[in-house]
């Protein structure tokens, strides 16, 4: 598992991994937000990067910078962005270079992460954990992820999977403990 640097300096990350592999303590959050992209070629649109199917991908048209716009409802944590990217089989559609932005929407967006790929193939872990020890998440409404160049100054770009994860949720508050059986829940408690 391949991770950036920390805080906002520029990391770069090679190779990448098969497998999918995540800790316990994260949910994927994608299922909960608005997904739409900058521009895109017919078949090839946003609902290629969450079919879950590594031979689809969404595929640019336009010129630089693409971007991907995940928009929730309410304020999430998001701790993590996964993408699969495949440089064996895109070549100079493969990202290069992503910022990654988050805020509360289009009008007030702030960079928290740019990296640099060096022909990745696999899924690509980026972290959104800052500087601090303490700061292991990003609350925001709004992770908008731009391409911003491409392996071999390619034009449009392929990214073939993005998943977003977010901390787990302790199913009752100021509970120490996360019970995962009802009867256990049921009784965590003195009336």
């Amino acid at each position: 598992m391949a991770d950036s640097s920390e805080g906002e300096e520029e990391g770069k990350l090679t190779g990448g991994s098969q497998q999918l592999v995540v800790d316990d303590d994260l949910r994927e959050m994608g299922k909960k937000a608005a997904w739409s992209v900058s521009s895109y070629k017919p078949g090839n649109g946003v609902l290629s990067l969450r079919d879950d199917n590594l031979d689809t991908y969404w595929q640019s048209d336009g010129a630089q910078p693409h971007l991907v716009n995940v928009q929730f409802q309410k304020k999430v944590k998001l701790q993590l962005v996964v993408l699969y990217v495949d440089f064996k089989l895109d070549e100079s559609y493969t990202p290069g270079k992503i910022s990654i932005r988050a805020g509360d929407g289009f009008h007030n967006l702030k960079e928290i992460k740019a990296v640099e790929f060096v022909k990745p193939t696999g899924w690509v872990y980026i972290s959104l954990s800052g500087n601090d020890p303490r700061e292991t998440f990003v609350n925001t409404f709004m992770l908008q992820i731009g391409v911003l160049s491409n392996h071999l100054n390619g034009r449009d770009t392929h990214i073939r999977q993005i998943k977003v994860y977010g901390p787990r949720p302790n199913p009752i508050p100021l509970q120490p403990f996360q019970f995962t059986s009802t009867e256990f829940i049921t009784y965590s408690t003195v009336r």
